[in-house]
């Protein structure tokens, strides 16, 4: 595949071969993004997996780099008032159900109530699609709202390995201090290290790479706790 002139140059700040150490990767990263906005930095990691296993979960990351969520809440009349002073943007039952139903998505997250899910569960056409569909592995289907919301507006995210056994992951901004992105890669790495399964054998992570959306990946160093 043809890279463009600008792609071409980044390479050629590093090597693509070498292993770098986490915040002098980030610091390549930074230093070879070439978009006109403020890319975002994407962790990838591949994980040792048998095809019946997966990782999934989600981490709250220590940084902040997104603007504020718009979180929907699927529940009943008497949640609604927790649902509201948690900081939902839109919350409701079956007016909201037909709404998406229509093919309405205008938020960033949706959570639901574990009584409703019986309806929401219809709506997998239109949420499952976006990949907004509640969940209650990544703690968006639950009673507990003041809590699930909390989270969430802090800047909860979720990470799932893909086919091919690789979380991607945003961690930043290349406008971010190099520190505080690597610290976000930190935790996230920490996190998917927990969930390695109880049978996996040998190192569970194989590589780890981070870039810019439009930048080139840097190798990192790997670090793995026993």
């Amino acid at each position: 595949m043809s890279r463009g002139k600008k792609y071409s140059e980044s390479v050629k700040k590093y090597n693509s071969v070498n292993s770098y150490e986490i915040n002098e990767a980030l610091g390549l990263v930074k230093s070879m993004a070439y978009a006109k906005f403020d890319e975002t930095v994407e962790l990838h990691i591949k994980v040792n997996l048998k095809k019946s296993q997966t990782v999934r979960d989600t981490v709250v990351l220590p940084n902040q780099f997104r603007g504020e969520k718009k979180i929907l809440v699927f529940c009943k009349p008497e949640k609604e008032k927790e649902a509201q002073e948690a900081g939902a943007a839109f919350v409701g039952a079956d007016d909201l159900i037909e709404k998406v139903k229509g093919g309405w998505t205008d938020f960033d997250v949706a959570v639901a109530t574990p009584d409703m899910m019986k309806d929401v569960g219809k709506l997998g056409m239109v949420l499952g699609r976006k990949g907004l569909m509640p969940n209650p592995k990544t703690g968006t289907v639950t009673f507990d709202l003041k809590a699930a919301l909390s989270e969430l507006r802090k800047g909860r995210v979720e990470f799932r390995a893909d086919k091919t056994g690789v979380v991607h992951m945003a961690v930043g901004k290349v406008s971010m201090e190099p520190a505080k992105v690597a610290e976000n890669v930190q935790v996230a790495v920490t996190e998917i290290m927990r969930k390695r399964p109880a049978d996996a054998k040998g190192d569970f992570i194989q590589t780890i790479s981070v870039s810019s959306t439009m930048g080139p990946g840097v190798w990192v160093e790997i670090k793995e706790e026993e």
